[in-house]
């Protein structure tokens, strides 16, 4: 008879956490999307796994990678690797919130919830292949550029309260790809790319959803709070990221999403 713990729902999310090569990960973020999770108790798993990651690429700090233009094809490898790389970490974001958080959710939401965490999942599984099929198109590979990984240390800092999780992942880190993204798929129109700009326009509006869903679960979460849920993120978002939020921002997607440009604005940096 299987033990208890063996039992535990979460346990194939945290498999995903642990597995090494990129595309086994994106194949088993599918496979158990497909196949959903629920039943998810109300205490913690008290091992919870941190994601495992290959000797490649090589991981730098945020300002010691290189920039590139996309007029040439190395810029264009180099932009796509990166892009490659927050999606690898985006499938890892998705199961850890299903995973770390679903227990603080109460009955009968807790299964929405990892339903719709499990969606995201499907969704940067599929984004990572297409990026990486991509980029051997190119004659490249995952892994074969360096990157950084200040995507999930920036997650990781928020690994102890939910809401905090959802105002930084979501809806600071996630949100910032709708602000850049359509330049980007624009540039690379003009560098003559188009079967780059069209798998970043995929990603741009699936993401749209992604921001939507954060944007949801926030909000049920400060549900019952004194402050208002745009104060709370504005509060988490200083405690957490005090650099503060780079304009431009896409104002008509963040809308779309359901991103009210009040809760924003004034975390702008000048």
């Amino acid at each position: 008879m299987p033990s208890k713990r063996m039992a535990d729902p979460r346990l194939p999310l945290g498999e995903i956490l642990k597995a090494v090569d990129p595309r086994e990960k994106a194949a088993l973020a599918l496979k158990l999307a497909n196949e959903g999770v629920s039943g998810i108790p109300d205490s913690p798993l008290s091992d919870w796994p941190r994601p495992v990651r290959r000797d490649e690429p090589p991981l730098r700090p945020p300002n010691e990678m290189p920039k590139r233009g996309l007029g040439s094809l190395a810029g264009r490898q180099a932009l796509m690797h990166a892009i490659a790389h927050i999606e690898l970490n985006a499938i890892d974001l998705a199961a850890d919130m299903a995973g770390r958080f679903a227990h603080v959710i109460p009955l009968p939401e807790r299964d929405s919830f990892v339903a719709d965490w499990l969606s995201v999942m499907s969704d940067e599984a599929r984004h990572f292949l297409m990026v990486a099929d991509r980029l051997e198109q190119m004659d490249t590979r995952y892994g074969a550029l360096p990157a950084h990984e200040g995507l999930f240390d920036a997650a990781a800092r928020t690994s102890f309260d939910i809401k905090a999780r959802l105002a930084i992942a979501p809806l600071v880190l996630e949100a910032r790809g709708l602000d850049v993204t359509p330049g980007m798929i624009e540039r690379l129109r003009r560098a003559g790319d188009d079967s780059s700009a069209e798998v970043l326009t995929v990603i741009y509006t699936e993401e749209i959803g992604h921001v939507a869903t954060g944007i949801r679960w926030f909000r049920h979460c400060c549900s019952g709070d004194e402050q208002s849920p745009a104060e709370i993120f504005k509060s988490l978002v200083e405690q957490h990221f005090p650099g503060g939020l780079k304009r431009p921002f896409n104002d008509e997607a963040r809308e779309e999403a359901g991103f009210e440009r009040q809760w924003y604005e004034a975390l702008a940096k000048s």
